[in-house]
Formats: structure tokens, sequence, C-alpha cells
């Protein structure tokens, strides 16, 4: 079975409930963020996230350049993953999975 119909399920249920959560909080994300970032508890968790998708970041650089194509079709995953952390590494799977490698 191919890791983008499993990703595409996770992307579209976690984008959903992303979009509610966003809807119906009573702060913006950026208050959250800093209000997460205040406690040395939650910080750990939040730090945690970043390092991962730092390195999911690479990981979709690496292969998008191994691919062979231009730095400028990766930015959009690496911006969503600066934002929501998941949806980007998500999306290029679903997106960039499917798309057969070049021959080495």
């Amino acid at each position: 079975m191919s890791g983008r119909w499993p990703a595409l399920l996770v992307l579209v249920v976690f984008a959903l409930y992303t979009g509610w959560t966003l809807a119906s909080a009573e702060q913006s994300l950026i208050a959250f963020g800093v209000e997460l970032l205040a406690r040395p508890d939650t910080a750990q968790v939040v730090i945690d996230l970043y390092i991962m998708a730092a390195l999911a970041c690479l990981w979709m650089l690496n292969d998008h350049l191994s691919r062979g194509e231009s730095l400028r079709g990766v930015l959009p995953y690496l911006l969503l993953t600066l934002v929501f952390v998941s949806i980007g590494p998500l999306l290029y799977i679903v997106i960039k999975g499917s798309m057969s490698r070049p021959a080495a």
C-alpha cells in the first residue's frame, strides 16, 4: 500500500480539525504559541515538535532536489511546515509520493 493514501486521510482529518480549532479559538495562533512557550513543560513539547519539523523540512528539501526540481517548488511545503508543522510534510507525501523519481 502506498503511503500516499494514509497520508491523505490523516491530512484531511487533521486539516479539518485544525481549521475548526482555529475558527473556534479565543486567541490568535501567535498568542497561543507565546502562551505555550511561557511554561517549561509545554515549551519542551513545542521545541520537540519543531525539531521534528526541521528534520521533515530537510527530508522534503533533499527529496525534492534529488528529483531534479528547483528550490522554489518545495518552498510552499516548507512554509506550511513552519506554521502548521505536520500539514506541510503530509501534503508533500500526498502530492509528491505519487510522482516517480528520475532514473539514477
